[in-house]
């Protein structure tokens, strides 16, 4: 899954470097960025839209932000005893089948951060009919620094052919000088927005799911347990809610503690030191602060602490071979919400690396997660909970 921004990423025996990351294009024409974005129509039948990458060199970027991502080069076996493991081989997912309208450029909000205005914007893809289709909201991953809207595109399309009106959404990161409080918030406020504006987009707002990886993975979680919890709720269209009815978390954080647990020693030290990506979104970039010495810091930002019986289902997906996020993480998040009367299921993708590793050079990390094998329990969760 490719992402394109400026993010910076350190290797193992490498120093930090910024990367241009570009995503697949949609093969539309229609490019427009007004208030109310552009619309086209899409029927070509054959493969999912393919994501190519780029690795030129930005002007600036993620660098400056200090929030180096680390690759492990050891990751320790993940208890499956509780979970669903996938085998992901066989055919890759198919597109084409079903005729899609799509809305670019969609500002949904236009928050403040730090005095500076940001217009989020979001893609939305719906299936041509005349019934309104259940909306599954998708957050795109970046480590917490970048929000590439427009990633992911294979798989999104896919989702849409099932039936759904798929909305990617850009939301605020550290460059913005944002928290994950703000990054929950703009999640809630893209679906108030898309709520509000339902008959217009031919979606039915009682039906909503919110769907992440990676970062976007943790968003998505933290926005399904806090159903309910009004200190989100910040901006427009406010009389909408932003509930949602399932959450399906791909590699996602929880406890950010304990997200790299699992990982080789150079990597646990630099996601716990002080200005490291997890440590800025939680308390700001440039804070001296770590969630390893604050306990409270970190259960408020820790999706756990808010499940409660408004929580909506969840699945949470991980590769048992991930090298940026402990595969731990997706087993304490589902035992503990389990623990609070939670449905929640836990599947553990053999072999399969973290799901945006393709944009290091590694196209085949990506393939695992583009099977027919495990898109198929996604779409076979989101029947079950918001389809028909």
């Amino acid at each position: 899954m490719a992402i394109r921004s400026r993010l910076a990423i350190t290797v193992p025996g490498a120093v930090a470097l910024g990367l241009l990351l570009t995503a697949c294009s949609s093969g539309s024409s229609s490019t427009g960025s007004s208030s109310t974005g552009s619309s086209s129509s899409s029927s070509a039948l054959g493969a999912c839209p393919k994501e190519s990458t780029s690795t030129a060199a930005p002007e600036g970027g993620g660098a400056s932000t200090g929030a180096a991502i680390q690759i492990s080069k050891t990751v320790k076996a993940t208890d499956t005893s509780t979970s669903t493991v996938i085998d992901p081989t066989g055919p890759q997912i198919q597109c084409g089948q079903v005729d899609l309208t799509s809305h670019k450029d969609i500002v949904y909000s236009s928050p403040t951060t730090g005095g500076k205005k940001t217009d989020l914007k979001l893609d939305l893809q719906v299936p041509k009919g005349s019934e309104a289709k259940p909306l599954v909201v998708y957050i795109t991953g970046g480590g917490f620094v970048t929000d590439d809207k427009t990633a992911n595109l294979a798989q999104r399309t896919y989702v849409a052919e099932q039936g759904y009106a798929v909305a990617s959404i850009e939301y605020r990161t550290i460059p913005n000088g944002a928290t994950y409080k703000d990054g929950v918030a703009d999640v809630k406020s893209a679906i108030r927005y898309l709520r509000a504006h339902a008959d217009e987009y031919g979606i039915d707002g009682t039906k909503v799911a919110v769907w992440g990886q990676s970062a976007g993975g943790y968003l998505a979680a933290m926005a399904g347990t806090t159903n309910g919890d009004k200190q989100f709720d910040i901006g427009d269209n406010l009389d909408q809610s932003s509930e949602v009815q399932a959450v399906v978390d791909e590699f996602g954080a929880g406890d950010l503690s304990k997200i790299a647990d699992d990982l080789d020693a150079a990597t646990q030290k630099a996601y716990n030191a002080p200005g490291s990506f997890v440590n800025a979104y939680v308390f700001g970039p440039g804070s001296k602060k770590t969630v390893t010495s604050d306990a409270a810091a970190n259960a408020a930002a820790n999706p756990a602490t808010y499940s409660n019986s408004k929580t909506a289902p969840f699945i949470l997906l991980q590769g048992d071979n991930d090298h940026i996020i402990s595969p731990g993480q997706s087993l304490i998040l589902a035992d503990a919400l389990k623990a609070k009367g939670v449905d929640a299921t836990r599947y553990v993708v053999k072999g399969a690396n973290h799901g945006d590793m393709s944009f290091l050079g590694d196209p085949e990390a990506g393939i695992p997660w583009s099977t027919q094998k495990v898109m198929g329990t996604i779409t076979g969760f989101l029947d079950e909970r918001i389809g028909g």
